[in-house]
């Protein structure tokens, strides 16, 4: 089956992705949604240009879809995006969110094509699990009282992920983050072909929040 990906880049996409190649889907495209509004219902902001670099890494073409961000706007904004690609189906990364789920079954529905949510509904601890011993996983954001700033940046290891998961349960944090209480973004996977290296990046710190701005990378060949 011919489908597309919704891409951000982040953790639960990049399962998605792998999900779908491991089923046998011929991935056609990565479709990554850009927003202007920081505060998107939908769609996953941190490092969004960096999914150029994810595309070239997977070898499978970027579709790009640009949106103001205006709630169930930004719906429709997809649903033109998708209703123009050769497909049959489409896959996320949902997790939890009725409402993004919904909206895409729906837009799916409308347009004639299959949705697939490999996450939908797994154990959120399960799957912070299962993304970081699959991935080179990173926080990008955080937005949580409970997750510091030292957080940002930091790949999540077998070595660290029990005391992040602690303080979720101390703090009630959504063990995959899917509340937004952190945003991940992922630098290598076992479906690509090279792993993305950071060259810049520099924190942006707001007493209670704050981003790992990547300011530069680069594709490497994988040792």
């Amino acid at each position: 089956m011919d489908v597309a990906v919704l891409y951000s880049g982040g953790k639960d996409s990049n399962y998605a992705l792998y999900w779908a190649l491991k089923e046998g889907f011929n991935v056609k495209y990565l479709v990554n949604v850009e927003s202007e509004n920081k505060e998107s219902y939908m769609f996953h902001i941190p490092n969004v240009h960096l999914t150029e670099l994810s595309s070239k890494a997977v070898g499978i073409p970027l579709v790009k879809i640009y949106t103001k961000g205006e709630k169930e706007k930004e719906v429709e904004d997809l649903k033109k995006g998708l209703e123009k690609l050769d497909v049959e189906g489409i896959v996320t990364g949902a997790v939890a969110s009725v409402y993004q789920k919904s909206r895409i079954d729906r837009v799916c529905e409308e347009l004639g094509l299959k949705s697939f949510s490999p996450l939908w509904h797994k154990d959120p601890e399960w799957i912070l699990r299962t993304v970081s011993n699959l991935f080179d996983v990173r926080i990008v954001g955080v937005y949580a009282y409970g997750l510091g700033k030292e957080w940002l940046g930091k790949r999540i290891t077998k070595d660290n992920i029990d005391k992040l998961l602690n303080i979720c349960e101390k703090y009630g944090i959504h063990k995959a983050f899917e509340g937004g209480e952190a945003e991940t973004f992922v630098f290598d996977s076992p479906v690509f072909k090279k792993r993305i290296e950071v060259v810049e990046a520099e924190i942006e710190w707001h007493e209670t929040w704050g981003i790992y701005n990547i300011k530069k990378a680069k594709l490497v060949d994988k040792e």
